[in-house]
């Protein structure tokens, strides 16, 4: 063996080690926890027993694009989704997008049948990104890239349970990184007092410098979460482009647990950041793999899905759910990917995330993943 692959196996197995005993907190669940491998998620238990691909059913006509975002209606547990109106790839330069293509891109399915009940947005958007459904049914939006006019994209938007629109964030088509512009959202939640909350900015999980950061940082890229107000007014921003806690590389997705804490998927940190609601820095997790999707059930339990990790960005750890109690940095369970021939080990996994009152999982399915999929979207059905 070569001494660059004795110096990196040496690493692997020393950082598997750390990481383990990171995640070795008190109490039996961390103890079952140590029974599987979090970093390939062998030995850890899967809760779900079936697997419907291409879940979901489209109009005719219309063929599935990819997506990166699916949330739970707390109102009466239906599922709604977006898919980038055809386009397998993403951003402004795709061939194919909502721009271009101006179908509905939002879609609300039935839970049981995957049948539409509700579809809206078309016009509106160039590439929808996060979503989240609100304690009253509005449907939340991010547009993650501007079109080449200029005139969509960088916005968030709400809508009604019907599709009105009823609020937009930020300038449309417009980027920046002041105080309430939007450069890049990647993903939108609201608490319970109707504050709104914006992950801003995905182009820093490439840089891996700290030439890089700074670099990216001077040309307007940003890495941070925004705070408005219910009715829209800017209140605060915290972070930047970093590897500090309280900075990020592509803050990806975001999750309230019942405490109220912000849990954040630091996707090219490879880790997830919790925060209060005005942006003090709580704690951290790192036993998630590297997070594109955040769920958080209503008992405090954390589904984390893993899309990008590869034998270049985050090697050795599997693609897949990791599943885990919020207040613990361990692993209790986890959903194996799709089989990929082209990428042997590491499989391919879904973007976004989410679960149904009866502990189904969704996969909203991105580009890595679309093609094996065979839909924008999978469910993994409880086991019994």
């Amino acid at each position: 063996m070569s001494s660059s692959r004795l110096l990196m196996s040496t690493l692997f197995v020393c950082g598997a080690a750390l990481l383990t005993a990171c995640a070795s907190d008190s109490g039996d669940s961390a103890e079952m926890a140590m029974a599987g491998n979090m970093i390939t998620g062998e030995g850890l238990p899967n809760p779900t027993s079936t697997v419907e691909q291409n879940w979901g059913d489209l109009p005719d006509g219309r063929e599935w694009g990819s997506t990166a975002g699916i949330d739970i209606d707390p109102n009466d547990g239906h599922i709604w989704a977006y898919e980038r109106c055809g386009a397998s790839s993403f951003g402004g330069g795709a061939p194919i997008n909502c721009d271009t293509n101006p179908v509905d891109p939002i879609f609300k399915f039935d839970r049981n049948t995957g049948q539409v009940l509700a579809n809206f947005g078309g016009g509106i958007f160039q590439t929808p990104h996060g979503i989240h459904v609100d304690s009253d049914g509005n449907v939340w939006v991010t547009d993650f890239a501007g079109n080449r006019e200029g005139t969509k994209g960088h916005q968030v938007h709400k809508f009604s349970p019907t599709g009105e629109l009823l609020m937009s964030l930020g300038t449309a088509g417009q980027p920046g990184s002041g105080p309430g512009q939007l450069n890049q959202p990647n993903d939108v939640i609201t608490a319970p007092d109707g504050s709104i909350f914006v992950s801003d900015g995905h182009n820093g999980q490439g840089m891996t410098t700290m030439a890089a950061m700074a670099d990216g940082r001077e040309a307007g890229s940003t890495g941070r979460i925004l705070k408005y107000s219910a009715d829209g007014t800017f209140l605060k921003e915290w972070g930047q482009i970093g590897r500090l806690h309280g900075e990020f590389r592509t803050p990806h997705a975001l999750a309230f647990d019942s405490q109220g804490r912000l849990f954040v998927a630091d996707r090219g940190n490879h880790r997830i950041e919790i925060f209060d609601q005005e942006g003090n820095y709580l704690d951290s997790r790192y036993s998630f793999g590297r997070i594109s999707g955040l769920f958080i059930t209503a008992d405090d339990i954390l589904y984390a899905i893993d899309s990008e990790s590869s034998m270049t960005s985050h090697a050795n750890w599997m693609n897949g759910v990791r599943i885990g109690p919020v207040d613990g940095d361990h692993i209790t369970g986890f959903i194996p990917p799709f089989d990929a021939d082209t990428r042997p080990y590491q499989g391919a996994a879904g973007e976004g995330v989410a679960v149904d009152a009866d502990g189904n999982v969704y996969a909203a399915e991105g580009p890595n993943s679309l093609r094996w999929a065979g839909g924008a979207l999978t469910k993994y059905v409880k086991g019994m």
